[in-house]
């Protein structure tokens, strides 16, 4: 164990190569983390690191910096490899460390995981990107198809191990590991260190470093927080009540990616709000342009990333809303830390899916704070909000300007037409809202009477949504299909349908050893599933029966103890034995070679 307190450490006493410290000072990174500061120098000299530390503590710059020091540009392999157990992290994971080697020229990243096609991570690495970031399912795919070669890998990572282990990945990255070069040197990050994550460090890790960062308590700050549940309306339009009627004096919005910062800032501008992105694809001129606007008062709304907003002070920040929650708990006090500074009373407002619901507990303990539920203000409250706006405004012009010829205009216009001054006023107003209604409209109401009967019978268990599902497919072609005769096949083969796939939750495969064999219905499915873990049966997806498993939509980033509880749920007493899938459910096919896998013809 090294040997290092808890001391502010720069990061130019660590040993890091003057490209990556400017890269350092760009992004505001001063002074290292614990796990930075004793990490770096270990990778630096070439020791193997066992790296023991909470989330949120820092882990991408310490493996990610020393790493980027080895790389040789001009060659135009992968050097450095980097296992993430969720698409989220390792997209997270990438975009950390494209940020890191800004000043690199000539390094390229490239992305691997499930859910995305082929083609652009063909591409990526036929461009002769350095560093590889992946989901183990992915990366074993690329390795089989030899479009991903590791006999110039210099440094390999496995960040959130003990995450990949609960997931199921263990097979996955023992197999990946071992096509690793010898020569390679080994990184491995995890919150906790079970028998599975130590018996992978004692087969991989050469003597390794071991480094274990105690998990700080945080200081309650004056920040008051809630959490609103998405539901019945889009997250944009929640956002643009929220910038209208909220009391705040500047806002940051945190979303998970580069691109989301500029899509959400646009949908703002385009409703009225003026809003500025910030994100690493900016350089730094532009990037202290937004950060001076945002402090002098001349923009308000602020949609960034969590990298590029870590360590922003902004006293007049007074609200922060979770676009996106974070990709892990730490992140979530980094950002709601924006607000209520020194001492000021700060707003953090996250908005959680059904599925995310859970997280809240954790926030709750890591704060040491309460998160209340966010009540989203209603059209009546927004009308009255614009009526009141519009008459301070009026009454701001008519004591601040001279009318006189106004008033004139105005009554002659109604001795002419006869008209009352009301009615002209109305009419005047009426024009003057056609961008902006004063009185909303109701928003549309859900029709839930079929859907709640599906959800019923769905949870129930009986089937009777499977033929209701097939009537209404008949006008769909076979081949489309790929279905035989029959209404029972026609079924089991087919997506569900009782329900659309929603287009709001971000859907993860996973395979169940349950099958057509075994007598399993996707009813059965649903039900096992809903009744089980309490999950609401609209967060359930596609559903696609083989001979012998099943592969399955759930929400992504399942609770440990609900995939647990999974494991041993029994459909026509076969065990449902889930792990995690890297096959698009919609795109699954049976194998003409394989016989077990063909549809069979209905009677």
């Amino acid at each position: 164990m090294l040997n290092i307190d808890n001391a502010s450490v720069g990061f130019d006493t660590l040993g890091l190569p003057e490209n990556l410290l400017s890269a350092l000072k760009t992004l505001g990174f001063e002074s290292s983390t614990p796990i930075q500061a004793k990490t770096i120098p270990p990778l630096l000299e070439g020791f193997d690191v066992l790296g023991e530390a909470q989330t949120g503590t820092g882990k991408t710059a310490a493996f990610g910096l020393p790493a980027l020091a080895k790389i040789d540009t001009s060659i135009k392999k992968p050097q450095l490899m980097v296992l993430a157990p969720t698409r989220e992290l390792a997209m997270q994971v990438a975009e950390a460390i494209e940020s890191f080697a800004k000043n690199m020229k000539g390094l390229k990243v490239a992305t691997l995981y499930g859910g995305q096609s082929y083609g652009p991570q063909f591409q990526q690495l036929e461009r002769g990107a350095q560093v590889v970031v992946g989901t183990p399912g992915r990366l074993m795919d690329h390795l089989r198809r030899k479009s991903l070669k590791l006999d110039q890998l210099k440094v390999c990572v496995l960040d959130e191990a003990d995450e990949m282990l609960n997931m199921g990945f263990l097979e996955d990255i023992t197999w990946t590991l071992d096509h690793v070069p010898d020569t390679t040197q080994m990184c491995l990050f995890s919150a906790t260190m079970p028998a599975g994550i130590r018996k992978i460090a004692n087969r991989f890790l050469k003597e390794p470093v071991h480094v274990k960062i105690a998990a700080v308590k945080k200081e309650k700050a004056n920040i008051t927080q809630y959490a609103w549940k998405v539901s019945g309306i889009q997250k944009i339009t929640a956002l643009t009540r929220i910038a209208e009627i909220a009391d705040y004096d500047a806002m940051i919005i945190f979303v998970r990616t580069r691109n989301d910062t500029v899509d959400v800032a646009e949908k703002l501008e385009r409703a009225g709000y003026p809003a500025v992105a910030l994100n690493g694809d900016m350089n730094q001129q532009q990037r202290e342009r937004t950060i001076d606007q945002l402090k002098s008062g001349g923009s308000s709304i602020l949609v960034a990333t969590d990298v590029v907003a870590r360590g922003l002070d902004i006293p007049r920040i007074s609200l922060v809303i979770n676009y996106d929650l974070p990709s892990d708990n730490e992140s979530y006090v980094h950002r709601i830390g924006r607000t209520g500074r020194a001492g000021r009373e700060g707003t953090a407002i996250s908005f959680v899916r059904p599925r995310e619901m859970y997280s809240l507990r954790h926030y709750e303990r890591l704060t040491s704070g309460v998160v209340k539920t966010y009540d989203l203000p209603n059209i009546q409250e927004i009308g009255k909000k614009r009526i009141e706006k519009t008459r301070l405004e009026m009454a701001a012009i008519i004591a601040e300007k001279d009318l006189t010829a106004m008033r004139e205009i105005i009554e002659e216009m109604a001795a002419e037409s006869e008209l009352s001054m009301t009615d002209l006023a109305a009419a005047l107003l009426l024009q003057r809202q056609l961008k902006q209604p004063l009185q909303p409209k109701e928003d549309p109401k859900p029709r839930r009477d079929t859907r709640e009967r599906n959800e019923r019978n769905d949870r129930d268990g009986r089937g009777r949504s499977d033929s209701r599902g097939d009537r209404g497919n008949r006008g769909e072609s076979r081949d489309a299909r790929g279905e035989g005769r029959g209404r029972d096949n026609r079924a089991e083969r087919a997506p569900r349908k009782a329900k659309e796939v929603r287009n709001d939750v971000d859907w993860q495969t996973y395979r169940l050893e349950v099958g057509k064999e075994h007598g399993a219905k996707p009813g059965d499915i649903v039900g096992a599933i809903a009744n089980e873990i309490s999950l609401d049966s609209s967060y359930i997806g596609q559903i696609n029966l083989h001979e012998r498993h099943t592969f399955v939509q759930l929400p992504k980033g399942m609770p440990e103890k609900s995939f647990k509880q999974l494991k041993n749920v029994r459909i026509r007493r076969q065990a449902l034995e889930i792990t995690v899938s890297d096959t698009a459910v919609a795109k699954e096919r049976p194998r003409r070679t394989e016989r077990t896998e063909r549809p069979r013809r209905a009677n």
